[in-house]
């Protein structure tokens, strides 16, 4: 989800105003992935690089990203939204945790749409993590070696418990994975807009469905 900042600064805001809008765009998308029949979404809200930011704008956004959990749990769970999250979230403030995890279990019970939050994730480091645990578990007996192969492994990274994606989106025109669900987007289609994410509304993700739907999934075949 990427532009809040350029479109804050294209209309002479502060970066956080940037963020807020990207938050309405995060509901619409939500809402348009309901009329669709999306099974999952992930959001990649807030990049293991994103620590690198100033202080004010990473508190900023730490800010945002609880006031929105408080906002919308209500209605997620009225619109049947399961919420998920990726990512080294023991690194998130103590309070954006227990707001986190609170959403979490209000909405455990939701059968619709699994909303899944990318915070505080970087696919390179969730790599390195699913190698540690892979070895944790030779070691202790719990497989042998000559078991690992590509399955086994997917069942050792942050997203084991879901499909592996079928459509990227990647908004305002950048032409880079970012660090994103590296392992998992191998056959993923990509679909690139110049619109800058607090832009990319209901009907933007609906075209960005349709574009994929009209693609042909070879996998390597013909």
């Amino acid at each position: 989800m990427d532009g809040n900042g350029r479109w804050a600064s294209e209309r002479g805001l502060p970066r956080r105003d940037g963020h807020r809008a990207g938050a309405d765009s995060v509901g619409a998308c939500v809402e348009a992935c309901g009329d669709l029949g999306v099974e999952f979404l992930t959001l990649y809200a807030f990049s293991s690089e994103n620590w690198k930011r100033p202080k004010a704008e990473v508190e900023a956004l730490m800010r945002l990203l609880e006031a929105f959990l408080k906002e919308k749990t209500g209605e997620m769970k009225e619109k049947n939204v399961r919420l998920q999250a990726i990512g080294r979230l023991d690194l998130l403030p103590a309070s954006c945790q227990k707001r986190l995890h609170r959403a979490i279990e209000e909405t455990s019970e939701n059968t619709g749409l699994t909303l899944v939050l990318a915070l505080s994730y970087g696919s390179r480091e969730e790599i390195i993590d699913g190698i540690k645990s892979v070895v944790r578990a030779v070691r202790e007996g719990h497989i042998d070696e000559a078991m690992i192969d590509p399955d086994l492994f997917s069942k050792h990274l942050y997203t084991r418990y879901y499909p592996d994606p079928d459509l990227l989106i990647r908004t305002s025109g950048e032409m880079r994975i970012s660090n994103f669900l590296l392992w998992q987007i191998s056959y993923a289609e990509i679909y690139i807009t110049k619109k800058l994410w607090p832009d990319f509304r209901h009907d933007d993700l609906k075209e960005a469905v349709a574009d994929y739907q009209r693609r042909h999934r070879r996998y390597g075949g013909l």
